[in-house]
């Protein structure tokens, strides 16, 4: 199984913010909210001055299946939230990618747990999808 849900979109840099916006548009259609958001690429330069490509990670949460998580195992909150990225690859292509949440979950033995990832799973697998359509 993989590790992310991925998409590279046939657009370059100049479509980074209207994927950016779009990406938070249709997580939102799903459900998720962003609780957290670092520019990685604006981080490293003011870090360590190093120079690479657009890249952000946008801290997604749906607050029900995170409720739900944390009553099953309180210690999943260091899984949480489910990150979802957005760059620049090598290519000069954009890419989007979400932590499947099925794996991360993996960890945990917890039957019930792993069937609220599998839901969370399948909708992730849909966001991704609808990125790529938008975008192809």
């Amino acid at each position: 199984m993989a590790l992310v849900i991925s998409t590279e979109l046939n657009v370059g840099y100049d479509k980074f913010s209207e994927v950016e916006k779009a990406t938070r548009d249709i997580l939102a259609e799903h459900g998720f909210g962003i609780l957290t958001e670092i520019d990685a690429q604006e981080t490293l330069k003011k870090k360590i001055d190093a120079d690479i490509r657009p890249y952000k990670i946008l801290g997604a949460c749906n607050p029900p299946f995170a409720h739900k998580a944390i009553v099953l195992v309180p210690e999943i909150g260091a899984l949480l939230p489910c990150n979802v990225i957005i760059y620049e690859n090598e290519n000069g292509r954009i890419v989007v990618s979400a932590m499947n949440p099925k794996e991360a979950m993996s960890v945990v033995k917890v039957d019930k747990l792993n069937e609220l990832a599998d839901e969370v799973n399948k909708i992730m697998k849909d966001v991704i999808k609808e990125i790529g359509r938008k975008f192809s």
